[in-house]
């Protein structure tokens, strides 16, 4: 959730509002391909995932898609994650393929090999510690990149792993069985204070997920037909995009893709063209960290986002080429009522159809790339004049911009929260020390962004 905004009053805010009052491009797909011959494959990167991996494997056996093959990448556990994995993967007749390594290499190898070995059509990357919660989430997906060629990724929404919905996975069918009868499989009880740290987590990302997704993103989609990068622990690609993208940045870049390799190859689609599309209407639940590790996760999305802008410049400098690109449309309309036999016609019938390249975007960016800016200003300029106005204590102008910006937020969680309104309001209130403790701490994240970029020059950007 690289581009959450912690301080609500902003561009990316005013945007989504207006893409939802519009709507979406009505235009009609020309030649939407048939997603019912797709060969499926998934790919489980995994390290210590002992505790979480028979979840992610049941998810996925009650899926109404069946994927061909399931490659789980042990990513060198010390743990039996490859055991319960290869024990339950039988059980449940699933094609798994299990892959051991001596030692961890990471996410990004993972993906740029299997990406390479096989020769699937759509490949779906799912966390080890990442549950399917809704049972036709690979199907919808699967459908969604198919409507149209220039969609490369497409994901669901994602929403933290609270201990009650481990309780109820592990009393489901198939699980319920496997552990009766697999007693030393069993996953373990947290300790009190990791449950702890870990509610009190999930209750600071549940909200600010809501926001973003159900909002932010939502809106974004409405407007651009694409949000800036997929949520990375539960999502399908077309494999070839996948391919072609590694092999064009691994001579340039090796494996060091940013320090969020989901952030990255957001990044690189955008820039050829195509769109990263999130569903509404599909969910996973994801375990998040426990609080004292919060920081380090958002250090990583943070950084990853600046280290990704820094790549794509081209992205990020989109408005200031929106004149370009107004004369180019102009001129493409113009050719198309003077040519009506011409093939640009047959490229024109996918809904926010761009002409794809990274040409295109250097030279007349992406209406995308609006977003990206948008996020990048609100990401450097927001923590910069809090701290502007604590230091110069301006506490009135700050109180003003905290009672408006808490009023917004109110209105549109509890927008979100049909039914449940009284306690959305509430939520938003207690929510408010952690969403300021974030926007502060991307502060700290900006000062290790420049570090990096002007004074260390370290360009080793990985996880």
């Amino acid at each position: 959730m690289a581009t959450m905004p912690w301080f609500v009053i902003g561009p990316s805010t005013l945007v989504s509002f207006i893409g939802l009052l519009r709507g979406p491009d009505k235009t009609p797909p020309e030649s939407a391909e048939d997603p019912s011959g797709a060969i499926v494959d998934l790919v489980i990167p995994a390290l210590n995932e002992e505790q979480n991996i028979l979840m992610t494997l049941s998810s996925i056996a009650r899926q109404t898609l069946q994927p061909r093959k399931v490659v789980l990448v042990d990513d060198g556990s010390s743990d039996r994650t490859a055991d319960y994995a290869r024990a339950l993967g039988d059980e449940l007749g699933l094609n798994l393929q299990v892959i051991r390594r001596r030692a961890p290499i990471g996410k990004t190898p993972t993906l740029k090999r299997e990406s390479r070995e096989l020769d699937a059509d759509v490949e779906v990357i799912l966390d080890g510690d990442t549950f399917l919660e809704s049972e036709n989430y690979i199907e919808r997906l699967v459908e969604e990149l198919y409507k149209a060629p220039g969609i490369a990724s497409a994901c669901g929404i994602v929403q933290p792993m609270r201990q009650r919905d481990r309780r109820e996975i592990c009393q489901a069918p198939p699980l319920r069985d496997f552990l009766a009868s697999h007693e030393d499989f069993a996953p373990r009880e947290q300790a009190a204070c990791h449950r702890f740290n870990r509610a009190i987590t999930n209750f600071y990302r549940g909200i600010l997920y809501t926001f973003l997704q159900r909002f932010i993103y939502r809106g974004q989609m409405v407007v651009f037909g694409s949000i800036i990068n997929p949520v990375g622990c539960a999502v399908a690609y077309r494999r070839k995009y996948l391919k072609e993208l590694f092999d064009h940045y691994e001579p340039i870049l090796g494996d060091d893709l940013t320090n969020s390799e989901d952030i990255f190859i957001g990044f690189a689609m955008l820039n050829e063209g195509y769109r990263n599309v999130q569903l509404q209407d599909v969910t996973v639940r994801s375990l998040e960290p426990e609080f004292p590790r919060l920081a380090h996760q958002l250090y990583y999305w943070s950084s990853s986002f600046l280290q990704s802008c820094y790549y794509f410049d081209g992205l990020l400098r989109s408005p200031f080429k929106g004149l370009r690109r107004w004369k180019q449309k102009r001129e493409a309309r113009h050719y198309d009522q003077t040519h009506p036999d011409s093939p640009r016609q047959h490229r024109r019938g996918e809904p926010y159809r761009q002409p794809w390249g990274q040409g295109y975007t250097g030279r007349y960016g992406r209406p995308m790339g609006w977003a990206v800016f948008m996020s990048a200003l609100e990401k450097i300029a927001f923590p910069t004049t809090l701290l502007i106005m604590l230091i110069l204590q301006l506490w009135g102008p700050l109180l003003i911009t905290f009672l408006a910006e808490m009023a917004l937020v109110i209105i549109i969680l509890m927008a979100n929260a049909p039914g449940h309104q009284f306690r959305a309001f509430w939520q938003a209130i207690a929510v408010t020390p952690l969403r300021y403790g974030s926007l502060l701490f991307d502060a700290v994240n900006i000062g290790r962004f420049a570090t990096d970029l002007w004074i260390t020059r370290n360009r080793r950007w990985r996880k």
